[in-house]
């Protein structure tokens, strides 16, 4: 196996991204980068001796993931100023919902040279399947794992004028797609999943469709979850309610519905759905 470059690199870091699934999305330079480096760090050396092997790379592979401490980043950081060391992650960018900020960070306090090497990266392929507006956009990284801050983030973030992108996992994706039809039902939004891979696939539309779909069709792999932005005028959830109770303060939940409806455009029985739980 061929371990090193015609072309020695200069000491420092090298932060290099991976493929997200195929093994041929791979740049050129990056290739060149990892064969002429003398460590990698990476989240887990079983995941990353598979690419190094497809590859014929033989290196040194250093262990850094999210649970590092101050001195693995110090000895990093010491042999970075002597010797070339490329940081990847399992799959992707480095630091994009990753491990790897602190090391860049104490490697620029330290002076040592950082060099980005641009490659896949799961938000952006998402992105451009979902049919959604892409001139605008926000990477929101994984959304909290307990419901009641989960549909909090939503309801935080749903007046941004740009599509939403988050990471999720399969297990949790339904109660995800549940707590976005309670805070944003009128969203469009697209579930892309196993990006490059043979079953890659992407579905866009409304929560509760695409809830009643990965209900009977559980998903598997790693998902991109996008939602669209606002309209103009839109309502969401909270705003809704707190006009529900202030028409319940003088007038019955089917009427406050209906008014309530025809202010902001959104579905009757949903509101009066909403008005009795309210009341």
């Amino acid at each position: 196996m061929n371990s090193r470059t015609d072309h020695p690199l200069d000491p420092g870091l090298y932060i290099v991204a991976t493929p997200i699934g195929n093994l041929g999305d791979i740049t050129l330079r990056a290739i060149e980068t990892l064969r002429g480096v003398t460590a990698v760090a990476c989240e887990d050396t079983r995941v990353t001796g598979k690419l190094l092997n497809h590859l014929g790379i033989s290196v040194r592979m250093i262990r850094y993931d999210d649970h590092a401490d101050q001195a693995s980043r110090e000895r990093l950081i010491a042999r970075m100023r002597a010797e070339p060391v490329a940081l990847v992650s399992d799959a992707g960018t480095p630091l994009v919902s990753d491990p790897g900020f602190r090391l860049v960070r104490d490697a620029q306090k330290a002076g040592i040279s950082v060099t980005s090497l641009p490659g896949p990266v799961a938000a952006i392929a998402g992105l451009t399947l979902s049919g959604l507006p892409n001139d605008r956009f926000m990477f929101a990284g994984f959304l909290p794992v307990k419901d009641k801050a989960r549909r909090d983030v939503l309801s935080e973030l749903a007046d941004i004028p740009a599509t939403l992108i988050f990471y999720e996992t399969a297990p949790r994706l339904t109660r995800t797609l549940q707590a976005i039809h309670e805070t944003l039902p009128n969203r469009e939004i697209a579930v892309a999943r196993e990006l490059t891979k043979k079953f890659e696939e992407c579905r866009t539309g409304y929560p509760l469709d695409l809830l009643a779909y990965y209900e009977t069709k559980p998903p598997k792999g790693e998902i991109v979850l996008m939602i669209a932005p606002p309209t103009p005028g839109e309502t969401n959830t909270e705003d809704a309610d707190a006009l529900l109770r202030e028409a319940l303060a003088t007038s019955k939940p089917s009427q406050a519905a209906s008014h309530v409806a025809k202010l902001t455009g959104l579905d009757r029985k949903e509101l009066y759905a909403r008005a009795m739980a309210l009341k």
